[in-house]
């Protein structure tokens, strides 16, 4: 049993392990019942145990009148109607529950207008209520649904009263119709079956849980936003109040009865999304839009002539809406006819006109009187409408037309109007001679001869692809339905006998393989078959030259609890997605993800596409997806020589040289002769090897790979790509500007050139020239100042034989003026935050806790370890050291609300280096390090066995185990391993401690079962399929949690835990020896690779053999 935590006020989540309630109905019989209880500010309730989510018994704080001590460990909460005795494990545990509850009781923010509800709220909140049958009981229950949450009574004057059994967060919720009066509500912890007295009571029921569970989905931020403007306030077509819809075409804001009549129009004229759900939707720019015009505004054109006859109201039927809707925007009728209407040429003119100004309302105006939106302009160089607006810098403008791009016109030419009404793509109907051959089961990795394949005579219509023996016969060998068809894929030309095929994959695990020698057959086939299984909202994705089309399930970051349909469309290294409920399509860029991974995932094949989000492809058939797998794999991975080919940072940077600076940012600054010495040319080879094939896949770490080899591999990398950084057509231009002798119109021209570069070309090269700026930084301990770093990557650069020193000249420039020439407003990279003159990091450190005034900025050198800052920030406070006081950097995470100390001896450049936005470094003293030492000296073997309670994270695949589960763990010198109980002889789990960072804390959000808690990030240190992991332990004590933290770090540093005499520690600091070697060239600028080498090794012997003659 675990002790209450006491408080002045109420916890957002107050828990016991266990509390004795007993039942009152027999005063003379007392009966207690073991049960878990919890207190919050608005609720008292008591479960079976701790692991049950939902209640046995739920009381409203506000029905509370009051709470008192009435015997030897018990307590009695008196409400209006009931008393009910509460008995605890001790006095003094009595008495903080006591304290609580009266606080709680007595806290205004629980006493509602309401004496007795639950539902304390106005009765407007109360969506619906009344009796159901709940399967697995004799008698209905009274239930309230409220907002976004569900609550169960026995009756309706337990309701009255405030005594409730439980309530159903519909945050977590889905609503199923079963049978005729019965309907299910599903969580991921219970299924409740519910049954209504009539069929139109169900109907009712669930279509207002629906709008519960949406509730509790949805998000106000851009709903309020746009509300700002008052005119949004009220629907655009009736006037109804709040209103949660848009056309962000039509730039009108409506409410939900009229929003399903805009549906009915069509998305080529009324393209609907939520406020509240489609926040990916409403950028910056769109918000700005729906603010500026408004409904009031937007109406002066779309309802200019309605006459009061036809208006509508909040209480107009559906009819009259669809009525007047359908006038009002499809058929234009009560709009303000624009002077130019009816003369194209004028219009179109005009409209060129007003978007280079800040008008939005007369643009939509053009717009919808038969302006057309993608007209020439005139100017080659701004040769649409968008492109003339872009030039202006008018927004707004940009955001107006973009969302118009393919509205379908209301009105035609000549002044007239056309009905244009929405329907189902028309039936496609096409036919001629294809070669087929047989259908199979598995993928085709063989190449078919041409003898394989036997022509066919191949209709399409009516949904049915029909393929005969000859144009004479009547009866098929074969039909094929185009609504089974869940995938088409084009091949590559000539990869079969015939130059030009594709592949149709079925949802009955069957490929079927088409070609022909004539490439315009195969696309007019493709296009009627595509045309015939895409769905309208997919359309889009006909427009793409694609290689590979058709529909997957998927889940993301924000829906893991069930797979949603999307359409996906493979063009080249990018991958076009139309998602459910979503606008239009989204582009999956496929070089620059950061992880990329496919497996089994409860019976299905599963691809984890990780950049922006985390996406979770999901195959219901193994055939169509094994071939999706493949393809995006190879999308993702390098695709040519040329740096635009490489696998990309979300920044335009290869990877490979991403991952190669960032690596000697933080291991090799300092190290002498960085980018001049010579690496192990077979280790080069191979891991530049490595990178080539899949670079996201390589993780270069400490130990395991050579600054030097890196270094190198960088190097080699530039010289031999194709083109170069500066591209074969202007480095002459680069080299040439080499010799302008006016400083400002060098800049100027280097800048100039720099414009000119591919995207992917100029992103790489300010890297690498922040990268060499911040390494000339270092030149006091790494001997590479501008003139050697020149020297080294000239050559590699420029892709010449370094017999000149223009391709040097020019790199030193480019590093001399990087602030002027890549227009830095202050020097950016982490590695580039300095102290004037010095090589030093500045980053800042707080002393205890985190506040203005305890804020420290410090120097980190490359070599600083924790116990040096440490000494540090308490030298400058100075702070004297008395004896037991164990001073430590800790590394804070507020996100996940946990924090790590830092090993005395560990560096901290690369921890920085590693922090996110959400963390930071504290100075403090360690109150739990005696402790932990004590124990630790104790101890006769190095292991740790026990209890504790294991929760699996599940953010990136939906995946894991939810909740705490108790399981045992085995600790030694080499592994942790988790085991389901002590009898197991299998362990669950295993993973090597030194890729474990273990850190103390665990966030609330997860509701961990106790305080003493331990964060555990796992990293793999595999380089073909590194791996991330994390997971949540819950120890039952202090002490418990002490003792397993201190096992961790007595084993990651072989008992090393804490220096036996702080002091020595403090005193072994040492300013490092000021050698300052100016421009004095290292190495040869020519000669052989050993000859460069041994000149690196007598540099390393004697550094000053090099003057001794000068």
């Amino acid at each position: 049993v675990v002790s209450s935590p006491y408080s002045q006020g109420v916890p957002p989540h107050f828990s016991l392990w266990s509390l004795p309630r007993r039942r009152t109905s027999d005063q003379m019989s007392m009966i207690y019942q073991r049960r878990w209880v919890k207190l919050d500010a608005d609720y008292l309730r008591y479960f079976d145990n701790e692991k049950e989510v939902y209640s046995k018994r739920i009381i409203s704080t506000s029905s509370i009148a009051s709470v008192s001590n009435i015997g030897e460990q018990k307590f009695e909460v008196v409400t209006h109607s009931r008393t009910f005795v509460f008995r605890a494990e001790s006095d003094l545990e009595r008495n903080g529950w006591v304290s609580v509850l009266q606080d709680a009781v007595g806290d205004p923010r629980c006493r509602r207008e309401s004496k007795g509800s639950l539902l304390s709220l106005s009765a407007t909140n109360h969506e619906m209520q009344g009796y159901l049958e709940l399967r697995g009981l004799r008698s209905k229950l009274y239930v309230v649904l409220c907002n976004d949450k569900v609550f169960l009574y026995k009756n309706q004057e337990d309701y009255k009263l405030g005594i409730g059994i439980t309530f159903i967060d519909m945050n977590v919720g889905n609503v199923k119709d079963t049978d005729r009066r019965s309907f299910d509500l599903t969580t991921p912890y219970r299924i409740f079956s519910f049954m209504a007295e009539t069929d139109q009571l169900k109907e009712q029921w669930v279509e207002a849980m629906r709008e519960s569970i949406a509730e509790a989905l949805s998000n106000y931020e851009v709903a309020t936003k746009i509300w700002s403007e008052e005119s949004n306030g009220f629907c655009a077509d009736c006037g109804a109040t709040k209103p949660e819809w848009a056309a962000i075409n039509l730039c009108v804001v409506f409410c939900k009865r009229c929003a399903g009549q805009h549906r009915g129009l069509g998305p080529s004229i009324s393209k609907v999304r939520s406020l509240k759900m489609d926040k990916k939707v409403w950028t910056e720019e769109l918000i700005q839009l729906f603010m500026l015009l408004g409904n009031a505004r937007a109406n002066l054109f779309w309802a200019a002539n309605v006459p009061p006859s036809e208006a509508l109201l909040p209480s107009s039927c559906t009819e009259d809406r669809r009525r007047f809707i359908t006038a009002k925007y499809r058929e234009g009728k009560y709009r303000r006819y624009h002077q130019l209407f009816g003369n194209q040429q004028e219009l179109d003119n005009a409209l060129c006109i007003n978007v280079q100004s800040n008008d939005v309302l007369e643009t939509l105006s053009l717009v919808f009187c038969g302006a057309d939106v993608n007209c020439y302009t005139g100017n080659p160089e701004y040769p649409t409408p968008i492109a003339l607006a872009q030039s202006f810098n008018q927004k707004l403008q940009v955001e107006f037309l973009s969302q118009n791009r393919n509205t379908g016109e209301c009105v035609l030419g000549g002044g007239h109007t056309e009905t244009v009404h929405y329907m189902a793509p028309p039936s496609i109907t096409h036919n001629g001679f294809l070669f087929k051959t047989a259908s199979v089961g598995r993928p085709i990795t063989e190449r078919k001869a041409k003898e394989e394949f036997s022509r066919r005579w191949c209709t399409l219509n009516d949904g049915h692809f029909n393929y005969y023996e000859s144009d004479k016969n009547s009866t098929p060998n074969g039909v094929l339905k185009m609504k089974e068809i869940v995938c088409l894929a084009v091949n590559p030309p000539e990869k079969h006998g015939y130059n030009h095929t594709f592949e149709i994959y079925s949802d009955s695990e069957r490929l079927y393989l088409f070609g022909a020698d004539n490439l315009e057959t195969v696309k007019e086939w493709v296009k009627s078959i595509t045309k015939s299984f895409i769905p309208a909202s997919a359309e889009d994705l006909l427009n793409r030259d694609f290689e590979r089309i058709g529909k997957l399930r998927y889940k993301d970051g924000l829906n893991l609890q069930s797979p949603k349909l999307g359409w996906f469309a493979l063009v080249g290294s990018t991958l076009h997605a139309c998602f459910e409920d979503s606008e239009g399509e989204e582009a999956i860029h496929l070089r620059k993800l950061q992880e990329l991974f496919s497996g089994w995932v409860w019976g299905h094949c599963g691809l984890c596409v990780w950049c922006f989000r985390t996406l979770y492809i999901e195959g219901e058939r193994k055939l169509d997806f094994l071939s999706w797998s493949a393809a995006i794999q190879q999308a993702a991975g390098s695709s040519g020589d040329t740096l635009s080919q490489q696998q990309l940072t979300e920044a335009d940077i290869p990877v490979i040289v991403d991952r190669c600076i960032h690596y000697i940012t933080q291991c090799g600054l300092t190290s002498e002769g960085i980018y001049r010495k010579s690496g192990v040319n077979s280790k080069i080879a191979a891991l530049l090897e490595m990178f080539r094939r899949d670079a996201r896949s390589v993780r270069l770490k400490e130990g395991e790979h050579q600054v030097d080899d890196v270094s190198n591999v960088l190097k080699r990398f530039f010289r031999d790509v194709e083109g170069g950084i500066f591209t074969s057509q202007a480095s002459q231009q680069w080299l040439s500007t080499a010799a302008v002798t006016d400083e400002s119109a060098k800049i100027a021209q280097y800048q100039f050139l720099l414009g000119s570069l591919p995207r992917v070309n100029k992103a790489t090269l300010q890297a690498l020239v922040n990268h060499l700026y911040c390494v000339q930084r270092f030149a006091d301990h790494n001997q590479m100042n501008l003139h050697n770093l020149a020297i080294v990557f000239g050559p590699s650069l420029f892709q010449t034989d370094g017999k000149d020193y223009n391709a040097g000249r020019v790199v030193e420039e480019l590093i001399e003026h990087y602030v002027a020439i890549f227009n830095v407003r202050s020097v950016t990279g982490f590695c580039c935050v300095q102290a004037l003159g010095s090589g030093d990091f500045i980053c800042t450190v707080y002393l205890e806790e985190k506040k203005q005034s305890a804020e420290q900025s410090v120097k980190i050198p490359a070599t600083m370890t924790a116990a040096e800052l440490t000494f540090e920030i308490l030298d400058r406070r100075k702070i004297s050291l008395r004896e037991k006081d164990y001073w430590c950097c800790f590394e804070v995470n507020e996100k996940e609300e946990t924090e790590r100390p830092l090993h005395y001896q560990e560096k901290v450049l690369p921890v920085l280096q590693s922090l996110g936005t959400d963390s930071y470094l504290v100075v403090k003293k360690h109150f739990s390090m005696e402790a932990m030492l004590v124990y630790l000296a104790s101890k006769v073997d190095v292991s740790k066995h026990g209890m504790m309670k294991f929760r699996e994270e599940r953010s990136l695949l939906g995946l894991g185990i939810s909740g705490f589960h108790d399981r045992y763990f085995i600790l030694t010198s080499t592994s942790l391993r988790l085991y389901k109980e002590v009898r197991s002889n299998r362990p669950e789990k295993e993973w090597p401690v030194k890729c474990l960072k273990v850190y103390q804390g665990v966030k609330k959000k997860l509701r961990p079962p106790t305080c003493w808690g331990l964060t555990v990030v796992y990293e793999s240190e595999r380089q073909e399929k590194p791996e991330k992991q994390q997971w949540y332990l819950c120890c039952d004590t202090q002490t418990e949690m002490r003792e397993w933290f201190a096992t961790f770090m007595s084993i990651q540093h072989d008992g090393n835990v804490w220096p036996a005499e702080s002091m020595k520690a403090r005193a072994s600091r040492a300013v490092p020896l000021d050698v300052r070697l100016g421009n004095v060239s290292l190495i040869p600028l020519r000669g052989s690779e050993n000859e460069m080498r041994n000149s690196v090794a007598a540099f390393a012997a004697d550094p000053l053999a090099l003057f001794r003659n000068v």
